[in-house]
């Protein structure tokens, strides 16, 4: 199983849910959990506690042929996994798009590489470009983080546009795991308004766990550390243990059995898994 933490528009907490739902879902006896940092800023490489420019290896030469193996660093959190990013990654794009079938580069190189692992979470840029749609094509599900406040829609509506026309003319396998609302500080009535509004017109598909502004989930990564280790009776933390539950829950009801990560089709006879 592989999903994409994605959404067109900064500053929505796509790194900050990749980080905590990974180190979630690690910690609840999910399996191996691999991060991917697919952004060129290297903020969940930064936010794991790693120097990016110290790396040896990163997402870049994953594309470029190394094998995972060789690119996978270890996290603070057992189970939790990470391809780490660099710079280098804005070469890639720049190189991608000249590529034949660019769209599928990330989707290719993952195929056959990720034994072993249970489920994988891709953080990407926040854009539109090349790099986000490669992120697209290779998953299966996409939680998209909005922050609670008045723009949410409008960004919203359009990324949900653009999914559908990947999922119509690249990748009919991707489906929308859910709508997560972020930041939402409910000592203001925009975030009780914003609430309601998506919750209303989107309904089920805006998961039941709201992740509530908190001071420890800012502090966080400039220690390095995922929320379950650096403030684990935080709200920031109880709020992501609860996401990383949903997600089991959610995924158990959408496929009933779950997929390795590297398997693309449903089938009947898929073992149970522990997620």
């Amino acid at each position: 199983m592989i999903i994409a933490v994605c959404n067109q528009k900064g500053g929505v907490g796509k790194t900050t849910t990749a980080i905590n739902l990974g180190a979630g879902l690690a910690q609840a006896g999910a399996g191996k959990i691999l991060l991917i940092d697919f952004d060129p800023q290297a903020n969940t490489t930064t936010g794991l506690g790693m120097n990016k420019n110290r790396l040896s290896l990163s997402v870049y030469d994953f594309l470029a042929g190394r094998a995972l193996a060789e690119v996978v660093q270890p996290t603070q959190i057992p189970e939790l996994y990470l391809v780490p990013a660099t710079i280098s990654l804005c070469g890639a794009e720049i190189e991608l798009i000249e590529e034949e079938e660019r769209e599928f580069k990330l989707r290719s190189r993952l195929e056959s590489e990720l034994e072993g692992f249970q489920l994988v979470i891709i953080d990407t840029p926040p854009s539109l470009g090349i790099l986000t749609v490669n992120a697209l094509v290779a998953s299966n599900l996409v939680i998209i983080p909005i922050q609670a406040e008045f723009y949410a829609l409008e960004g919203l509506v359009d990324f949900l546009n653009t999914l559908n026309l990947i999922k119509d003319r690249i990748n009919p396998d991707l489906d929308i795991l859910g709508i997560l609302l972020t930041m939402a500080d409910y000592r203001t009535k925009i975030a009780y308004d914003v609430e309601h509004e998506i919750r209303e017109r989107f309904q089920e598909l805006v998961f039941h766990t709201v992740i509530h502004r908190n001071v420890r989930l800012a502090e966080a990564p400039s220690y390095g550390s995922p929320i379950q280790l650096y403030a684990p009776n935080s709200v920031g933390a109880y709020c992501y243990n609860q996401l990383a539950q949903e997600v089991r829950e959610r995924i158990r009801g959408k496929y009933g059995k779950e997929e390795r990560a590297g398997e693309r089709v449903i089938s009947p006879d898929t073992p149970e898994v522990g997620i």
